[in-house]
């Protein structure tokens, strides 16, 4: 376990991770809502969107916490997270109701964390110490 004190990239991934998280938590209240509110178009769908959006937040969230505990394994978990968001916001570009305004919202912080994820500070914290054998 890495016991150093975090880097400033460390505390920016960190806050930007649990604010996708928010979010995600967000988009799935919204969506349970709706499901309660409206009736939609095909109940199955509805569920499983719902259900994906949910465990998508907690998984987000794992991947945060374990950020901040500088734990090695989140680097490669944060960049399938992220490239997943850039591909929602390249859709979100495209399409018979374009919506760039999302796209963009998608597109920065997924861009920033990946950048983040590949920095100096972010590598040392949550690289492994050699072990002596």
């Amino acid at each position: 376990m890495n016991r150093t004190r975090p880097s400033s990239s460390v505390y920016l991934l960190v806050i930007l991770l649990f604010a996708e998280c928010a979010l995600l938590a967000g988009a799935a209240i919204f969506l349970l809502i709706e499901l309660l509110v409206d009736r939609p178009a095909s109940y199955a769908s509805a569920v499983a969107l719902l259900v994906i959006t949910a465990l998508a937040a907690v998984w987000l969230g794992v991947i945060a916490v374990n950020a901040w505990r500088q734990r090695p394994w989140i680097r490669g978990a944060a960049v399938v997270w992220q490239v997943l968001q850039i591909a929602v916001a390249i859709g979100s570009f495209q399409g018979p109701e374009p919506r760039p305004d999302i796209g963009w919202a998608l597109l920065a912080p997924a861009v920033l964390v990946l950048v983040l994820l590949f920095s100096p500070g972010v590598i040392r914290s949550t690289t492994r110490p050699p072990r002596e054998d």
